[in-house]
Order: C-alpha cells, then sequence, then structure tokens
C-alpha cells in the first residue's frame, strides 16, 4: 500500500506547533440537563486547561505582565500562597518558561496536590492546617519581608491581574457560548478573581444579568479552595458590592453534587463545583425562563482521597 511521501503533508502556516500557554482558556461550556432537568444550566468545565483548572487564567495573566515589567526573571523565584490549584498553574507555567517557583501551602491539602506541585519541581513551605489558606497567606508575606529582593510576590489575591484574567477571557467565553443569552451567573469564591473578573465583563455587556456569589456557610468547612469571608483574610480583590446575591452552602451538600455530577452527567469534578452546582440549582429552580451559567473550577481527581467518597465507592 503506497502512503505517499513526506513532502506530501502540508501544514497550514502557524500551525506548526502551540506552546503550553496557548491552551490557556477556551474551555467548554456544558449544558446539564441531568442534575438540572428542571432549567437551563450550564457549567465552564475548566478542567480542560492544560493544569486543569480555572487558576491557569489568572496565573498566565500574572506571570505574563510581570515578566512585561521586568519583575520576573533572571533567575528571580516566584512566590506565592497557595491551596493548590494556583499553584499548580504556577509550578506548570513556570516549569515551562524557566522561572523556579515557591510556594507556601496549607499542611492538609490532599496528597495528590503536593505530588502534582513537586512533579512541576516547585518548592513547597506547609504550613499550619488549622490556619488553613490564611496561614499561607502569613507565611508568605513574612518570606517576602524577608527578602524582598529574592522574590516576585505573586500575591494572588491582591493581585488585579488575576480578576482581569478573568475579565478579558472567561467573561468574554460566557458572552459568546451562550449567545449572549445568560441571565445569571453564579459562582464561587476563593480568591474571588474568577466572580469578580467575569462579573464585571457580564454586567457591561448586559446590567441585567445577576450575579450570585457562592461561599461556605461556616468557617469551619471541607470545600478545599474556598473562603467564609467573614472568618478569613478577606482578598483586597473581593468586591462585597458586586454581587447581586450572595448564597452559602454547607459542605455535605457540596458532597452530593459531585456525587451527583459524576453519577448523572459523567462529570468528576472537584468539590468547589459540587458547591456550585448546589447554588445554580436553586437558581435555576427560581428562575424557570432564565439561562444560568456556572463555572466548575476543576477536576475531580485531585480529590479521590476525600472521605466522602468512601461510602459512595
Amino acid at each position: 500500500m503506497d502512503y505517499g511521501t513526506a513532502q506530501h503533508l502540508r501544514v497550514p502556516q502557524g500551525m506548526l506547533g502551540q506552546s503550553l500557554t496557548d491552551l490557556i482558556g477556551n474551555t467548554p461550556l456544558l449544558r446539564l440537563s441531568r442534575v438540572c432537568p428542571a432549567g437551563n444550566v450550564f457549567a465552564k468545565a475548566e478542567w480542560f486547561n492544560p493544569g486543569q483548572s480555572a487558576k491557569d487564567r489568572a496565573a498566565w495573566k500574572i506571570i505574563r505582565e510581570a515578566e512585561r515589567a521586568g519583575k520576573l526573571g533572571g533567575g528571580k523565584v516566584l512566590l506565592d500562597s497557595t491551596s493548590g490549584n494556583t499553584g499548580i498553574a504556577y509550578a506548570m507555567i513556570g516549569a515551562a518558561r524557566g522561572h523556579p517557583v515557591r510556594l507556601c501551602v496549607p499542611a492538609n491539602v490532599t496528597p495528590s496536590r503536593v505530588k502534582i506541585l513537586k512533579a512541576y519541581g516547585a518548592e513547597l513551605i506547609l504550613t499550619d492546617p488549622t490556619l488553613s489558606s490564611d496561614g499561607a497567606i502569613l507565611k508568605a508575606r513574612e518570606l517576602y519581608r524577608e527578602s524582598p529582593e529574592r522574590y516576585f510576590y505573586a500575591d494572588q489575591y491582591s493581585n488585579e491581574n488575576n480578576w482581569k484574567a478573568h475579565f478579558e477571557t472567561t467573561g468574554p467565553e460566557i458572552w459568546a457560548q451562550s449567545e449572549a443569552r445568560v441571565t445569571h451567573f453564579v459562582a464561587t469564591l476563593g480568591t474571588a478573581g474568577t466572580f469578580v473578573g467575569a462579573s464585571r465583563y457580564l454586567k457591561s455587556r448586559n446590567p441585567a444579568i445577576q450575579v450570585i456569589e457562592v461561599q461556605p456557610d461556616s468557617p469551619f468547612h471541607g470545600l478545599e479552595g474556598m473562603k467564609h469571608m467573614e472568618s478569613s483574610i478577606v482578598p483586597a480583590l473581593y468586591d462585597p458590592k458586586l454581587a447581586d446575591r450572595k448564597m452559602v452552602v454547607r459542605t455535605e451538600v457540596a458532597y452530593r453534587a459531585v456525587i451527583d455530577l459524576a453519577r448523572s452527567e459523567g462529570l468528576l469534578c472537584g468539590v468547589s463545583a459540587g458547591a456550585a452546582l448546589a447554588a445554580a440549582r436553586q437558581v435555576a429552580e427560581e428562575n424557570p425562563q432564565g439561562v444560568v451559567v456556572t463555572i466548575f473550577p476543576d477536576g475531580g481527581l485531585k480529590y479521590l482521597s476525600e472521605h466522602f467518597w468512601d461510602a459512595n465507592l
């Protein structure tokens, strides 16, 4: 059989290859028809990013702008605190672009996240688990105060490039993918970058869109990556006046929603996606004619060690 020769292969100009960062963004918008049969509910599947979370967007914007400003490069260490996903994005992009990465991480993050961070070559400083992400923030600040010349302190909780990444990418994607029909936007809060950036963009296109923030219902919760604002160091990015509605979700409800997604939609998601689904489902039930869009920040493979799976596997 004649398969031809290599000279017959033609590659379109500009399509010979892509860089890792070219793959960030443009994630699919999935309709949740089985877990939300009563309404039009859609979710951005952010695990389609190369680092498998929404945090790739913010990390890449933060790193790119720091490089452009001359704040990162020449051996400077990227320093930040993280509960996992932003750290994975930093470590991945740092490895791809030659930047050393040092991260302060609560000691109780899932073992798989620690392994992923180490696999990318990041240096980890494990902090007091009882202080959650706040303890990691305080440790990163301490390290930067001691040696400011050594580090580029990315400071994801205060860096405006965090929310701007979502204003420039996530918001426009939702607007286009929903064909401008979105009526309600629901997002969980961690750094607040996703909610703030996407909400500001959507409001700029249609001020009537209702934007809804979602938090855990108590300071002591099991929703990794999410913040209970009243009991935490409030991110400088957070705009308390932006949300049209503020919702809280119990940990157990979010866990049950994660299982629902896996069993009914075939979507293996992280625990914050469960919280997002629980809130979006309620909004859809209250607004049956609406088009509700939410964010599923990451996939579920990093969470299979969580105890709530034990009784359901």
